[in-house]
């Protein structure tokens, strides 16, 4: 089962600017880590505009995390399509998360930080999060079936228990380079949780 190619949301070229900017004060500071005040800054427009563009902040986070939701299954659909050895595949999704983090761009997945969040943000922006690692444990799900199916790799569960069990090493990963302030944490971390699936 591969990821199919998402719906686009249209959004004029000025929402997507304060969407991404909305993206990268997440990233740093979480839900409350920022006002209109901050993005109005950074976009050049006064807060009236962005409340035209989104009324209010929780409109405006489920717009970005809606957004990120869609880059991230533009992006799994682009590995299933590219790359067809499973295992391969599933170590291509950890290195480019090393990649972001290395390059800060962006420096966390936002998903993670405001489902830490959780229950303290809105219950829509809560939706799309939930929705998020709904589709990310689905496609984890996939790719280590098909992985232990065609011998590339070795699982000791269910490939559902062993999906989620990645998700929550990866996401761990991000959290624990934060934390320590060594981007490259995240990929010695993370290189353990790919390799511990390859088959012997």
């Amino acid at each position: 089962m591969s990821v199919s190619e998402p719906d686009s949301l249209e959004y004029s070229p000025k929402a997507r600017e304060i969407i991404q900017r909305t993206n990268e004060l997440l990233a740093s500071g979480g839900y409350n880590g920022f006002s209109y005040a901050d993005i109005a800054g950074l976009v050049n427009v006064r807060k009236a505009s962005i409340h035209h563009h989104f009324p209010t902040k929780a409109d405006l986070v489920t717009a970005t995390v809606a957004l990120h939701r869609q880059a991230m299954l533009q992006g799994l659909h682009s590995l299933d399509q590219s790359i067809p050895d499973p295992f391969a595949r599933l170590a291509a999704y950890a290195r480019y998360w090393a990649e972001c983090i290395r390059e800060s761009n962006p420096p966390i997945c936002i998903c993670a930080l405001l489902a830490a969040e959780l229950p303290a943000v809105p219950s829509e922006v809560a939706d799309q999060v939930k929705a998020h690692f709904r589709d990310l444990q689905a496609w984890l799900s996939a790719t280590l079936e098909e992985g232990s199916r065609t011998g590339t790799m070795r699982l000791t569960g269910s490939a559902s228990s062993e999906a989620e069990a990645f998700m929550a090493s990866i996401h761990g990963a991000m959290l624990s380079a934060r934390a320590t302030g060594d981007a490259s944490l995240f990929w010695q971390l993370a290189e353990r949780s790919v390799e511990r699936l390859r088959a012997a």
